[in-house]
């Protein structure tokens, strides 16, 4: 299948789901934002998505991709003119807990987990599906004393940077780390820690800075209930991390995030705080540092992704509830009001 070269947004992995409207912890709600309420609801099919969650969902060019989860999935391709899904290969291994990366034509999964829980131990190399030979190939190896999963990842000017993590699964290893991989020399840099350990949550990159929003530290005993508040931020050029005043109004984990209309966006997840899966949606201004509520999803869901097509915004699988069940088979998708 040949691809145009892909349109790249900043997103990220999400949390399991079931119920249509938002359960939001105890405190006063957001305002809704007027400028940008992307409302959810299902999309008809005629064929359906693997069930998987631990997944991604991402865009490269006129295509959508649905690659990984726990046990060995195909890749799942969504035409989103159509809305009809395709299949392509499954993966060589056991891939999940990862944020992909486009660069051209290619997915880049990195900063992965493999194995069952909770010891899931991270994949000592770089994955690389090829979108337009529709092919799986084994890229460089990450360095030994820098390998973690469930690490957020962003691509800026040549380079992908991978963010915190977890050494060993969802027990510990709780890593604050910051890593630079050069595409072009294939060189790993070491960059300066972020304020806190952080895993289960997607970074994005807005206007030279990275933004790391959401997530955990994971444990085995009571580890939907260790989410993190704090919105850490990287500013590349001056290589220095700072603190957002305001924190995340509803804590989770296993969420996906995006930049659409430069606000970033946080979407779906798990938390302690309901055994359902997260459909709040809330939107940062990078610009005044604030929060502000949109409309929630259509059905929660954690482990997974978003898309933007113009002005439709897509997510597919994913999780219904905290945890691992069920694994949804199904497409959302949200027009945006503007």
């Amino acid at each position: 299948m040949k691809n145009p070269l892909p349109h790249l947004l900043g997103l990220g992995l999400l949390a399991c789901v079931i119920s249509c409207s938002s359960n939001r912890q105890a405190e006063a709600p957001a305002a809704t934002d007027s400028t940008l309420a992307p409302r959810w609801s299902p999309v008809s099919v005629q064929t359906r998505p693997t069930a998987r969650h631990e997944a991604a969902f991402t865009r490269a060019g006129d295509y959508a991709y649905l690659l990984g989860g726990r046990g060995i999935k195909p890749v799942d391709i969504l035409d989103p003119k159509t809305t009809t899904w395709s299949q392509g290969p499954e993966s060589p291994v056991e891939i999940h807990h990862f944020q992909p990366v486009v660069v051209g034509q290619e997915v880049y999964l990195m900063g992965a987990m493999t194995g069952g829980w909770p010891g899931e131990p991270p994949l000592p190399n770089i994955w690389i599906y090829d979108t337009e030979e529709n092919s799986w190939r084994k890229g460089p190896e990450i360095p030994a004393d820098r390998r973690r999963g469930g690490a957020g990842a962003v691509l800026h000017e040549g380079s992908i940077y991978l963010v915190c993590g977890i050494q060993d699964g969802h027990r510990s290893g709780h890593v604050a780390w910051l890593d630079r991989y050069d595409l072009e020399t294939g060189a790993w840099t070491r960059l300066a820690d972020a304020p806190r350990a952080r895993d289960h949550f997607q970074a994005v990159v807005h206007d030279g800075k990275i933004y790391a929003v959401a997530g955990r530290r994971s444990q085995v005993e009571n580890g939907f209930s260790t989410t993190i508040g704090e919105v850490d931020v990287y500013d590349i050029a001056s290589e220095t991390w700072t603190t957002l005043p305001d924190t995340l109004p509803t804590p989770r984990a296993g969420n996906a995030a995006a930049v659409v209309d430069g606000k970033i966006l946080v979407i779906g997840g798990e938390s302690g705080a309901q055994e359902l899966a997260h459909a709040d949606v809330e939107a940062l201004d990078p610009i005044t540092g604030t929060w502000r509520s949109l409309p929630p999803l259509s059905r929660g869901r954690h482990g997974t992704g978003v898309v933007q097509f113009g002005d439709q915004l897509y997510m597919a699988a994913g999780c219904g509830k905290r945890g691992g069940e069920p694994e949804l088979d199904d497409l959302i998708g949200a027009s945006i009001d503007r």
